[in-house]
């Protein structure tokens, strides 16, 4: 490809720092993603455990269960309009997303914007590996009770050997599949994305057809009695679901430079995002509310976790509350097992290395383009996913929405922000592709703007940040209350100071290029 990429840019790109074959524009022969590929590539990606699990915790917190899917739903509309908006330029140009962030950030400093969304990745790429490891061992315990003993009480920074032997397990799955490349990744979406909706179906089904009906959970009322009470719950709450994907909507270029055109990356992202994240919530609350008939006197806490309703469903002794295995047949046990183990491991890795694999590696190849690939710079996200110790994040609901959803959002809504404003209001889609890879272009260097717009955005919500991880103690007061809004105060900030910023230093002002290409 690196050839066919070189024919479409001037002879000197071949020789700059900035280039290599896997930051290279997508030729475009090369560009033959459909919508049903941009479809199935959000289907696959939102049938991940912690998207089943998102109502659960909204629905602890105090919503009734169609209040939890509003906020799900609002919440993946909103981060919808970024995730557009950034999409186009990876389809008009071919390039990925750190490439695009030279536009606004520098050559340079696009590095700033590369490493902060590439660091959020590794810890996602940590969870969603953490999650598909105990799965597989709550499967593989099924199968061979054991296990599960193995160097009894002895850990590993926190973790129990069994855990620690699937979770590594996982991770190696993970870097074997995306040392196949891009186009592996693509035909593993494609087929990933109907299975795991097919295999939820059968759970769904199972479940409501066990328990007789579709049990207590939707006749739940909220715990909220004023419109006031809500609110205070539903906004960090709806942050918190814009900072699920707040991600992707940086680095969707990664993928859509490889579109046939607007229409078809558009059309898939709009019916694959918003529609898979509320379906698949709203069977998650279906299958708990149904077994809260079946599994009598089990905390619904737990019900929300689909892998101990697995672990039910295939073991050998009494399921809680009743008087006998909810499976009599031992073999059909064990079908059920392994079947449960493939899809979830399927659902696990598409969503895993489509969302936080991709990007990091990019981002980690663009700080050393001639040094770093996208293979090394996959081996450093699951190095560092590691040392992140996922299972941390995952402590409590409070942790994982407060701290990890709402904290990360508000590094990443600036970053939308700048880039969304500088392509689309200060360049007006115009980009000069060849300077993007010129270390004395038009974007040398590290634009100043940017890095100031990224910092006044960041800064309102990082005294609320260190509250809600405890750095710091005090009274509730104004920080608290902006920072449940972190990803919209950094969004709508940091774009408005990069925009002032840009018109008012005229030597930051980007010029038109000599050959502007046409969408």
């Amino acid at each position: 490809m690196t050839q066919e990429a070189l024919a479409e840019l001037p002879p000197d790109i071949a020789q700059s720092p900035l280039f290599n074959g896997d930051l290279a524009p997508i030729p475009k022969a090369r560009r033959n993603w459909t919508t049903y590929n941009f479809a199935a590539l959000w289907i696959s990606m939102a049938h991940c455990i912690p998207t089943y699990m998102l109502a659960g915790g909204l629905i602890a917190v105090g919503m009734n269960w169609w209040q939890a899917l509003l906020t799900i739903g609002l919440g993946n509309l909103i981060v919808l309009l970024p995730i557009l908006l950034n999409a186009h330029p990876g389809t008009k140009y071919g390039i990925p997303f750190p490439v695009f962030a030279r536009a606004s950030f520098g050559t340079t400093g696009a590095n700033i914007a590369a490493l902060l969304r590439a660091i959020v990745a590794c810890g996602w790429f940590g969870i969603q590996t953490f999650i598909g490891g105990e799965a597989a061992k709550t499967l593989i315990e099924a199968l061979w009770p054991s296990f599960g003993t193995i160097a009894q009480g002895t850990t590993l920074f926190g973790l129990s050997v069994p855990s620690a032997i699937t979770f590594l397990l996982c991770w190696a799955l993970h870097i074997l599949i995306i040392y196949k490349g891009m186009n592996a990744v693509r035909v593993f979406e494609n087929w990933a994305a109907p299975l795991v909706l097919v295999m939820a179906g059968v759970l769904l089904v199972w479940a409501v057809m066990t328990a007789g009906g579709l049990g207590p959970m939707l006749e739940q009322p909220s715990r909220f009695a004023t419109v006031g009470e809500f609110w205070k719950v539903f906004i960090p709450s709806l942050t918190g679901m814009i900072g699920f994907w707040a991600t992707l909507s940086l680095n969707i270029p990664d993928f859509t430079r490889y579109g046939r055109g607007q229409k078809e990356q558009m059309l898939g992202q709009t019916l694959g995002l918003p529609t898979t994240m509320i379906a698949f919530s709203a069977m998650g609350v279906i299958i708990t509310s149904a077994t809260q008939a079946i599994l009598h006197g089990v905390d619904v806490g737990k019900l929300w976790d689909p892998m101990f309703l697995l672990g039910q469903l295939t073991s050998s002794s009494n399921a809680i509350g009743r008087d006998a295995p909810l499976i009599a047949s031992a073999g059909t046990r064990a079908v059920v097992a392994l079947i449960s183990l493939f899809g979830v491991g399927v659902a696990t890795v598409s969503v895993n290395i489509a969302a936080n694999v991709v990007s990091p590696a990019n981002d980690f190849a663009n700080l050393s383009p001639r040094h770093i690939s996208f293979k090394t710079g996959a081996l450093i996200t699951g190095i560092l996913g590691i040392v992140m110790m996922p299972w941390k994040l995952l402590s409590s609901a409070e942790t994982y929405i407060f701290n990890w959803l709402i904290g990360y959002s508000a590094l990443l809504g600036p970053i939308a922000g700048i880039m969304i404003a500088d392509y689309w209001l200060l360049r007006r889609k115009e980009l000069d592709v060849a300077d993007l890879y010129r270390p004395n272009g038009r974007y040398a260097g590290t634009n100043w703007v940017a890095v100031v717009a990224l910092v006044v955005g960041v800064l309102p919500n990082l005294p609320g940040f260190l509250k809600s991880v405890k750095l710091i103690e005090g009274p509730p007061g104004f920080f608290d209350e902006i920072y449940v809004y972190a990803w919209f105060t950094g969004f709508i900030l940091a774009g408005a100071v990069y925009l002032a910023g840009m018109r008012l230093a005229p030597k930051a002002q980007p010029q038109p290029p000599p050959n502007a290409a046409v969408s």
